[in-house]
């Protein structure tokens, strides 16, 4: 996946978000949209979602003692200044305690950040061991003051200021907090600044959000309140009962994350032309996020009303159901993304590779790699993918060539070095660590891959600029440290292209099995029906996408139907057991499942 750094145009911006995201609706209109949905809900049923200030402030008044705490990126002043005006309006006095008077100095933070986040030039850091504790001067436990009637502990951290208080926590998605970042309206953690915004993210993916989600994981038995922060003048929130109730409602049923999507170098129209409901103005979207649950959110709805929560929490309380007989190796982490990838008339993604499994632990501090396949969803004629090398490659003058073309600017002849094979629709091409390869213009590609997404070293960029005018990061260092020059000639034909494979068949139905490598952890494998299937998950979560037909409908029994469209990504976890998926088209449906390898 190319996204070492997400490069942008900006046609939407504010004094506070930048970006051609839209903002989550407060209210949903479309109960029963037609076609690819953009805020895919989970209903609660009536009573379960506030909405406003002034029904949380009357929460917090009856409880008295609350400690307000949250995610990076929210806006806490403006939080503090609606619930100010709430308070006055009843008389009540408060006395507020900012969390930020005990943040360290930007000096010590940056210091303690530092070692984690490699050199100034580089994309990447390592994921830290720091906890949240220390980034702030923790004095004693506060408590609530009797000469007030109501004491607030407000902003990040404020559930180890405040043990004994009521805990609300309000949080952030992090396609907003981007969109924030972005603009400039925050600052990491502790900073006493914005700053570029590739150093900010570095810094957000591998220090503040590996802090605060591990925060986030030990309060969450403790939440009374969660919060949806992510609009500037109003929130929705819902009891923490019902919420930790949902996540259990989720870890047994079917469900999908609400999808972002972002242009990039190399972008195309495809998504633009099949998906209502974005911005088309965009000059083109590069990427969509359908299950990168690092960053994705759940939404859920009631009377109406939504709020999203990031896809932590699910696993934070649901792991043992989500991964069934593999929560033991995971933990955790939710170990495969799907995403698309569009070139449609676009350009070349970069020739790149992905650090083996020992270079990203040593190194970055994951667990996992970025082992990747290539699913074509669809293709204009002429498409290609790159992959592998030539049988006749020298790695040394490959080398050569490719630091030439950085210093100097020369053209590097790809071909030369790498081969093509054409792309044909539901083609499966196996990406496993250290392989050369790229996706070549004219495709929408379904990567279907291990969950870490930002691990791209680049080797040429088609001498290309980002979209805000900049040379995009080359990293043939990385690559050279991690390429298997082995993969090439025949042996990519052989063992680099899956073969599909009939597993079962019936009167109207058949299993196609589309391998993947011997280094891939997850199978793929196809569901094509004119009717009806049922599915066992046979103790692994399954990840599904309808890439042929008009809509399929999922059925687990003592759940809702659901019912997912053209293109659409859902999960069924390991606790559904079975699920029929039942076609709600005229012509075949075909669904690809992605599970892990017993």
């Amino acid at each position: 996946m190319d996204i070492s750094v997400k490069n942008k145009t900006n046609p939407i911006k504010t004094n506070w978000r930048a970006g051609s995201q839209p903002l989550l609706p407060v209210r949903r209109i479309d109960g029963n949209p037609q076609g690819y949905d953009l805020y895919p809900t989970h209903s609660l049923g009536a009573g379960k979602i506030f909405h406003g200030y002034a029904s949380l402030a009357a929460w917090i008044i009856r409880h008295k003692f609350v400690a307000l705490d949250g995610y990076a990126g929210v806006f806490w002043t403006d939080v503090k200044t609606a619930l100010e005006k709430e308070f006055e309006k009843q008389g009540v006095s408060v006395c507020w305690v900012d969390t930020t008077d005990y943040l360290k100095s930007p000096g010590i933070i940056r210091e303690m950040a530092s070692p984690y986040l490699g050199t100034p030039q580089s994309v990447w850091g390592t994921k830290t061991d720091l906890s949240l504790d220390r980034f702030y001067d923790l004095r004693e436990q506060i408590t609530p003051r009797q000469d007030h009637d109501l004491t607030l502990v407000i902003g990040t951290a404020a559930a180890l200021m405040a043990e004994n208080a009521h805990l609300v926590y309000l949080d952030l998605p992090k396609s907003e907090l981007q969109l924030r970042m972005r603009a400039g309206s925050i600052t990491n953690l502790g900073a006493d600044a914005p700053e570029d915004a590739g150093e900010m993210y570095k810094r957000f993916y591998f220090v503040d959000w590996v802090v605060l989600n591990e925060h986030k994981k030990q309060i969450l038995d403790k939440i009374e309140v969660i919060a949806d922060a992510q609009w500037k003048d109003t929130l929705s929130w819902m009891a923490g009962a019902d919420f930790k109730n949902a996540l259990h409602q989720l870890g047994k049923t079917a469900f999908r994350v609400r999808p972002w999507f972002e242009p990039g170098a190399w972008g195309g129209q495809w998504i633009k032309e099949h998906i209502e409901g974005i911005n088309k103005e965009e000059v083109n979207y590069a990427w969509s996020f359908e299950l990168i649950v690092p960053e994705n959110g759940l939404v859920f709805e009631s009377d109406g009303y939504l709020l999203e929560a990031s896809f932590d929490f699910l696993m934070f309380r649901e792991k043992d159901a989500v991964l069934g007989n593999h929560a033991g190796r995971f933990g955790y982490e939710f170990p495969v993304r799907f995403d698309f990838l569009d070139t449609w008339d676009g350009g070349n993604l970069s020739i790149q590779c992905h650090p083996s499994l020992s270079y990203i632990r040593e190194n970055f501090g994951e667990t996992i790699t970025q082992d990747e396949t290539y699913y074509i969803l669809d293709c204009q004629e002429n498409a290609e993918v790159y992959l592998g090398f030539q049988d006749d490659i020298d790695p040394a003058f490959f080398r050569k060539q490719l630091e030439d073309s950085q210093a100097q600017g020369t053209v590097v002849d790809i071909p030369r070095f790498v081969q093509t094979f054409p792309a044909q629709k539901h083609d499966l091409f196996l990406i496993p660590n250290g392989t050369v390869h790229s996706a070549g213009k004219g495709n929408l590609v379904l990567e279907i891959s291990a969950t870490p997404y930002i691990f791209t070293f680049k080797m040429y960029d088609w001498l290309r600029l980002d979209l805000n005018g900049k040379p995009r990061a080359i990293n043939i260092e990385h690559a050279f440290n991690n390429l298997q020059f082995d993969r090439k000639g025949k042996t990519v034909a052989d063992e680099l292209i899956s073969r599909p494979v009939s597993l079962k068949k019936g009167t109207d139905w058949e299993i196609i099995h589309l391998p993947t490598h011997k280094a891939h952890f997850y199978d793929v494998h196809r569901a094509e029906f004119d009717t009806s299937l049922t599915l066992q998950t046979e103790g692994s979560f399954h990840v599904l996408m309808l890439v042929e037909g008009t809509a399929v409908a999922v059925q687990i029994a003592g759940q809702p139907e659901t019912i997912y469209q053209y293109a659409e990504t859902f999960v069924i976890p390991a606790a559904a057991a079975s699920y029929t998926l039942v076609n709600q088209g005229t012509s075949r449906a075909k669904v690809i499942k992605a599970f892990l390898k017993a």
